[in-house]
């Protein structure tokens, strides 16, 4: 599916925002062939969330890593995922909103939630949606939500290295996935204050980063 097609018109102030949330649900279906559960199982796991816990899903689209983190933080616990699409958010709550499992609108880089509020934030596939000059922003938004000794896993797309998958994903996808600097996650997350733990390839194409807010959980 072509990029525009899938993406649609962005509202103002979001130039990275999905609009065709149910175009977009189909497509991740069908991309993932069966192995969507497993591989974002395996981030909910990298990001270590256990029952009770609060948990912040940054861009989440339209909910399928906010509700595998939800119930792994029953009982006791709850995820909240924050996008900046409507349509998104509207996918969300008609699908997979729950008692523990809830959605809103909201920006990566200017985040609604309290300061200290979290236990755990995630993010998959949204840091490049992020326009560049907000990336900063949007990890110190991370490090002021979550708790001390909170944890964040950004996980993002992986571009080939070989020219034809690159020029494929040009394509497809455009020049944001085809030239997505994963390599910066974990610096400008340790320039927010972060402590990195580690660096992972999940599947073949998505770059993990796992780090921790300096100081006790509570």
């Amino acid at each position: 599916m072509h990029k525009t097609r899938l993406h649609g018109k962005a509202p103002d102030g979001a130039p990275g925002a999905i609009s065709h949330a149910f175009a977009y649900e189909l497509f991740s279906a069908v991309a993932f062939n069966g192995t969507r559960k497993r591989i974002f199982g395996r981030l909910v796991e990298l990001a270590e969330v256990t029952a009770g816990d609060e948990v912040l899903d940054i861009g989440c689209g339209p909910g399928y890593l906010t509700s595998l983190a939800a119930d792994a933080a029953s009982p006791g616990g709850h995820a909240v995922g924050v996008d900046v699409s409507e349509p998104m958010i509207a996918q969300a709550q008609r699908t997979r909103a729950n008692a523990h499992c809830s959605f809103q609108l909201g920006k990566a880089e200017a985040l609604d939630q309290a300061d200290a509020s979290f236990d755990v934030v995630v993010s998959s596939l949204a840091v490049h949606h992020i326009p560049a000059e907000a990336r900063a922003a949007a990890f110190a938004e991370m490090f002021r939500v979550l708790r001390p000794g909170g944890r964040v896993l950004i996980a993002d797309f992986l571009p080939p290295k070989g020219k034809l998958g690159r020029r494929l994903v040009g394509a497809t996808a455009g020049e944001t996935m085809r030239d997505n600097p994963v390599e910066r996650i974990a610096p400008m997350l340790a320039d927010a204050g972060f402590e990195i733990r580690s660096t992972t390839q999940v599947s073949w194409f998505l770059h993990c980063v796992r780090a921790d807010k300096p100081g006790a959980a509570e």
